[in-house]
């Protein structure tokens, strides 16, 4: 019984290549409060979608053996970069529960069963890798897919220009080739994305279903932890630690926008 509750007790982990996945860590914190959490961002190796997929899936394996020497009960790829090219890799291996951000995405975009045409908007990498579009082609025959690459957003996200009108000017660019093909369900397959929920919801159509990745995979990783018995117990609040492969201000004030609330101390990682 000692060991269970030392299990429970452990942190939760969490890594991307930057802050994009802090997105996720507030959804996780909204709806999990008590849990401890960790976080790495691998900001020095930036971006991960420009990269090859044997790199990305070499630098992913280090970020998982960071957050396993830190004792975590389950691991969260909260990169749809690293979700795509390394996971399927970790599923055999990983000597703890992990889970990325793709397949709650789907899920909850499939959860309609009138979904018929599905958008999704994410880096060129992501497109590219295909992931999203077979994911949602497996579960479900005769759906119209349509993917995006949407490059310009994280840079704009990331100057905070969110509310800017040259960031909703993109954003209309990017969504009509969508529009046109008359999608009822649009996917926001970047970790940067939820910030532009308010803005999204201004452009789009109200019939238009907005899956936003952060919530739907927080909600994903509780229904885990309670199928596993994992969940921590007691009413205390969780601390979150941040650890970054590359210190500068720039990232500490990204990483409390993202989060919405202060970070505490950040740490510098070394991996690898």
């Amino acid at each position: 019984m000692r060991e269970i509750a030392r299990v429970k007790d452990a942190a939760l982990g969490f890594f991307d290549s930057g802050v994009g996945g802090l997105t996720v860590v507030r959804a996780v914190q909204d709806l999990l409060p008590g849990e401890d959490l960790v976080y790495l961002g691998d900001t020095a190796r930036l971006p991960y979608g420009s990269k090859s997929a044997e790199t990305i899936r070499k630098f992913a394996q280090e970020d998982v053996d960071f957050l396993l020497s830190k004792g975590v009960k389950a691991i969260v790829v909260a990169c749809n970069t690293a979700t795509a090219h390394a996971l399927p890799e970790f599923w055999k291996d990983c000597p703890v529960p992990i889970m990325g951000v793709i397949a709650p995405g789907v899920e909850a975009a499939l959860a309609d069963a009138g979904t018929e045409r599905i958008g999704i908007i994410a880096t060129r990498g992501t497109i590219d890798s295909h992931a999203y579009q077979h994911a949602l082609a497996k579960e479900r025959r005769g759906l119209r897919i349509y993917g995006e690459a949407t490059p310009l957003l994280v840079p704009l996200i990331e100057e905070d220009w969110v509310s800017e009108e040259v960031t909703k000017e993109v954003l209309r660019k990017y969504l009509a080739p969508l529009l046109d093909r008359g999608i009822d369900t649009l996917m926001l397959g970047c970790t940067h994305y939820p910030l532009l929920v308010p803005v999204l919801r201004e452009i789009l159509p109200a019939d238009v279903r907005l899956i936003d990745s952060a919530t739907t995979c927080a909600e994903h990783l509780k229904r885990m932890l309670e199928e596993k018995g994992l969940l921590k117990e007691g009413d205390g609040e969780g601390v979150l630690q941040i650890h970054l492969t590359d210190l500068s201000e720039q990232f500490e004030e990204l990483a409390k926008r993202f989060l919405r609330r202060p970070t505490g101390r950040v740490r510098r990682a070394v991996v690898g």
